[in-house]
């Protein structure tokens, strides 16, 4: 929360901050288990390949097998792994660079490592709050939020956790 703490006014209050939720680290942390299934699935279709075709000498161990095929399969499983990883590094960043929050009088939503992207909303030029929760987000409580604002067109939120509390605060700002 650095830039929004840095960036408040003389009489600007945070109402509400919205966090992400564990879904979306769990949802990263996929990111490296499915590129590693992924690696794993290409290298047992080259052994199974490699067998049909009688490549491989008899008796031989799928773990010993991998010296034996082309080192241009090795290197795509193992660049099906690293997207695996890259994927989740990207979501992590993501995740740590991004500050939502709702002021009582802009919503703030920054976003970026190096480069800074802010949207700010004044509270009192939004239009609309919708909530958008998938089934596993109504039963674990996380969701997106779209804001629709006069002359901004519409922002959406990354997940977050507990979005009706997030659109009540808005709900609130708007009020006071």
């Amino acid at each position: 929360m650095l830039y929004i703490q840095q960036s408040l006014g003389p009489n600007e209050e945070l109402v509400h901050i919205g966090k992400f939720h564990w879904m979306y680290t769990i949802s990263s942390f996929m990111s490296i288990l499915w590129g590693l299934i992924g690696a794993i699935t290409v290298m047992v279709i080259a052994y199974y390949a490699y067998d049909y075709m009688d490549r491989l000498p008899r008796n031989i161990g799928f773990l010993d097998s991998i010296i034996i095929i082309h080192p241009g399969i090795r290197a795509f499983s193992f660049l099906v792994f690293i997207f695996g990883l890259v994927k989740f590094a990207q979501m992590m960043v993501v995740k740590a660079t991004t500050e939502i929050a709702i002021t009582n009088s802009r919503l703030v939503y920054k976003r970026g490592l190096v480069a800074r992207h802010v949207g700010e909303i004044s509270i009192d030029r939004i239009e609309g709050v919708n909530v958008l929760q998938p089934i596993l987000g109504r039963i674990f409580n996380y969701g997106r939020i779209m804001i629709r604002g006069m002359g901004v067109g519409e922002v959406l939120l990354p997940p977050i956790e507990d979005p009706i509390a997030f659109r009540r605060a808005i709900e609130e700002a708007k009020s006071r």
